[in-house]
């Protein structure tokens, strides 16, 4: 058994939700309000967002427990992103000790400079 499903490009990432993956971002609440989200919304589906660490590196206690309660059920793909795709490989192999996924690291992430979310065109948006 592997740590985690794989890393993906952006691209594919998109690809999966629109077949049905989870998103979740896992970058920090100041990352989200400063740099913005990914919006997934024209595929009618949802991101969710819970940091990996907090401000100043502390890790999130609850994350486990934060992913369980987005409802998403043994076998359906989960797609991780954070800023620059390192943080988010921790996440699928978190997710894939308790039993989630196929859990995937979105290479690049969010800012990426040649295949990260926003450098590739992909929908995003400030947060409200």
């Amino acid at each position: 058994m592997t740590d985690y499903a794989g890393d993906i490009t952006a691209q594919q990432a998109w690809d999966m939700v629109r077949d049905g993956a989870l998103l979740v971002d896992v970058r920090t609440v100041g990352e989200w309000q400063q740099v913005g989200v990914p919006d997934v919304s024209e595929l009618g589906a949802e991101a969710k967002f819970i940091e990996w660490v907090r401000a100043g590196g502390v890790p999130n206690p609850g994350f486990a427990d934060e992913l369980a309660a987005t409802g998403v059920e043994p076998g359906r793909p989960i797609v991780f992103l954070c800023r620059s795709g390192q943080r988010s490989i921790g996440a699928a192999i978190t997710a894939t000790q308790l039993g989630l996924g196929p859990a995937y690291n979105v290479l690049q992430g969010f800012e990426g400079s040649t295949e990260g979310w926003k450098v590739t065109g992909l929908p995003w948006a400030l947060p409200e």
